[in-house]
């Protein structure tokens, strides 16, 4: 597949991604070979570029899904398409039984971005949740934990049993589950963090809930908690990390550090990868044989995240998640919702209206959008987003609730 050079991005020729299977054939060819776990959208994408994606009939969309808060470059940076095609022809996989450069390179700039101490690469936010809860339980011999209602930390056994919607977990029930506390109730937290809890797990935005920003002191009233019962405190940074709330990480709005942080989601500029940090003696805990992953951190992977992370501090898009988050927030707050709420370009919208008839209708006039809830909408786009697009993506929301 050729690649041309425009002035800033790398792009596909449009006849170069006219898809294999005929557009009719997509959805049908798709149930017959492929669990039906997932509801799917009635869109056909085939390429995507910055905050845009176009679907098989070469029609454009705004993209303000972003992958589920994966791709906060946007759709086939320039740069990291650059170092995964560098990469590829060099070195893809080895396993985890030999050391390679970009894995220790990778974990040296992450222990400087978020102060923690060791790393441990998975391949996906519930890798990266599942490692942390386990070596919480490493650390302190304890299997209790805490997690907060309206959280989502994953679907893998472990981690299922840290999120809260019910719907999830009981049909794979006995899980070793949480016990759920309000989230934000200083004292209802108090209450359940026992001595015989290993580990408190919380979002620093709830991102699947809502985008339910904590009130302030909250997270710091959980460090406490944890340390005078001996718990371990996990943030579960996957959807909240790269700048995606206005800072970096989004434990930096309470300047409260976790013993550990779990990442995935923005930190390879759309590949899979996963990651687990900690400190003190949690980043002790784990011996020899205690974990493994056999594609975490391979060479490819690693690359696009280095690329990833230099983009990120090169287009100064932290600062810009701020900017533009906050002018989002203003716009959408012209339209007259019930509430709209987040950090930086991490937003949560409730209305009147149904959210998935929302959703539907700005898909027809070119807009991706995400329901999180009956009367929820979850706004993420790109961090490279421009003003305009927001503009454009905001009138189409209006356009549609003033029907």
């Amino acid at each position: 597949m050729k690649l041309t050079q425009s002035a800033d991005r790398i792009s596909l020729n449009q006849d170069q991604t006219a898809p294999t299977i005929p557009p009719a054939q997509i959805a049908e060819r798709e149930a017959k070979s492929i669990f039906q776990t997932y509801t799917r959208q009635p869109i056909y994408i085939v390429r995507g570029e910055g905050a845009e994606v176009w679907d098989a009939s070469g029609r454009m969309y705004l993209d303000f899904v972003a992958g589920i808060a994966v791709n906060n470059l946007g759709h086939c940076h320039p740069r990291v398409v650059q170092a995964i095609q560098k990469q590829a022809q060099i070195l893809i996989h080895t396993s985890n039984l030999y050391y390679t450069e970009n894995q220790v390179l990778l974990a040296e700039e992450l222990k400087q971005l978020t102060g923690m101490d060791r790393v441990f690469f998975g391949n996906s936010g519930a890798e990266g949740v599942e490692a942390a809860i386990k070596l919480a339980r490493r650390a302190t011999g304890k299997a209790g934990l805490v997690a907060a209602v309206g959280s989502f930390h994953g679907r893998t056994l472990g981690a299922l049993g840290a999120t809260y919607k019910s719907a999830y977990r009981e049909p794979f029930r006995p899980l070793n589950e949480a016990s759920f506390v309000p989230y934000g109730d200083f004292e209802a937290l108090k209450s359940a963090v026992t001595r015989n809890i290993g580990a408190v797990i919380l979002e620093p935005v709830q991102g699947e809930a809502g985008v339910h920003v904590p009130p302030p002191q909250f997270l710091k009233a959980a460090r406490q908690i944890c340390d005078d019962a001996g718990s371990m405190l996990i943030f579960d940074e996957v959807q909240t990390g790269f700048g995606r709330t206005g800072r970096w990480f989004g434990k930096e709005h309470s300047g409260i550090e976790p013993d550990i942080m779990s990442l995935a989601k923005g930190i390879a500029g759309g590949l899979p990868m996963g990651a687990m940090l900690a400190r003190g003696d949690a980043a002790a805990a784990f011996q020899r044989g205690d974990h493994a992953s056999t594609f975490g951190g391979s060479p490819l992977v690693a690359a696009a995240s280095l690329a990833s992370l230099q983009a990120i501090r090169d287009e100064r898009l932290v600062e810009r998640s701020e900017l533009l988050g906050s002018y989002l927030r203003s716009q959408l707050e012209k339209l007259d919702p019930i509430q709209v709420r987040g950090l930086g370009l991490m937003v949560g919208l409730d209305l009147k209206a149904s959210a998935s008839e929302v959703v539907s209708l700005a898909r027809e006039r070119g807009l991706l959008l995400n329901a999180t809830g009956d009367h929820t909408l979850r706004l993420v786009p790109p961090l490279v987003v421009s003003q305009e697009q927001i503009d454009r993506g905001v009138q189409i929301l209006g356009d549609i609730l003033s029907i």
